[in-house]
């Protein structure tokens, strides 16, 4: 089986579809296609269901993933390795929770780019599991995402801590006059898909405030979730430093929460492997003056 097949498949497997799938690896679709019929022809069996919302794996193709991403990955590791003279240079895919890639990372990207400008430095948001998961297929060199992290494969550098609060519309002064002025329900909440961290949080700590089954509305952006707070649909948790510097801080409250509930590390991420390349040791090394970064006004 060729490398390249089997990296195209994996790519389809993650994005469902050939037209996305194009985009990601800057190619046409006829290219994709036909990669994806030469491989189910070695095979000799099919790896997709095609229906009209895109592709999903059948029964082989999902069999078939794990061992094609850690291919993929392990090809990717062998060209780094051999290209490697000590100079930092060449790709590196960086993944970042969408909130720390707001506020944390211009800065940082920033510096590193000026220093390393060989670096073809990418960055991919998304919710903490995905990004693990994304670290550990090698589809990502390294990732920003909330802790704790315990994986023996991967090595953990501490960026960031974060103080989380609760974020309403304006007009709720405090917790208190919240829990008076909404149902027995609770609050609707904004969060991210499943899988984001700070969710988990959230329905925790209104688990807490005896609102263990407050209804939920799923957003694939930071300015959605802060727009529709500040429209009083609901209540999220975000960082403290995220609110602080929202262009809608005027029109939403932060509310502190208590220490067990509030403080969350965010924490780099990287795979444990044989050989690491020069751009992603001078990336974490970057990391150093960064650690236990306050907020604004803390």
């Amino acid at each position: 089986m060729e490398l390249l097949n089997l990296a195209t498949f994996s790519t389809v497997a993650r994005c469902g579809a050939i037209t996305r799938a194009a985009g990601e690896l800057n190619t046409v679709q006829s290219n994709v296609t036909n990669r994806i019929r030469a491989l189910e022809t070695e095979l000799g069996i099919p790896l997709f269901d095609r229906h009209c919302r895109g592709m999903t794996l059948t029964g082989a193709g999902q069999r078939l993933l794990p061992y094609a991403e850690r291919l993929a990955a392990l090809s990717r590791e062998a060209m780094g390795a051999a290209r490697d003279d000590g100079q930092p240079k060449g790709p590196l895919a960086i993944g970042s929770m969408e909130t720390t890639a707001a506020v944390r990372l211009p800065p940082l990207l920033t510096r590193f780019h000026r220093r390393f400008p060989a670096v073809r430095l990418t960055l991919r948001t998304g919710p903490t599991a995905t990004l693990v998961e994304a670290v550990l297929d090698g589809s990502l060199d390294g990732a920003f995402v909330a802790g704790p992290i315990d994986h023996p494969d991967l090595a953990v550098v501490p960026a960031f801590e974060e103080e989380l609060v609760l974020v309403t519309a304006r007009r709720w002064t405090t917790l208190a006059a919240l829990r008076a002025g909404t149902s027995e329900s609770g609050p609707t909440i904004l969060v991210f898909r499943t899988g984001c961290s700070y969710r988990q949080r959230l329905e925790q700590v209104l688990s807490e405030f005896g609102w263990p089954c407050a209804a939920r509305l799923e957003f694939g952006t930071l300015d959605g979730i802060i727009g529709c707070v500040s429209a009083d649909m609901g209540v999220t948790l975000l960082p403290r430093v995220v609110v602080e510097r929202s262009e809608l801080k005027g029109k939403i409250r932060a509310h502190a929460l208590s220490d067990s509930q509030k403080r969350v590390d965010t924490l780099f991420i990287r795979r444990r492997v044989a050989h690491e390349v020069s751009a992603l040791q001078s990336f974490a090394a970057s990391l150093t003056p960064t650690r236990r970064l306050p907020s604004p006004g803390r």
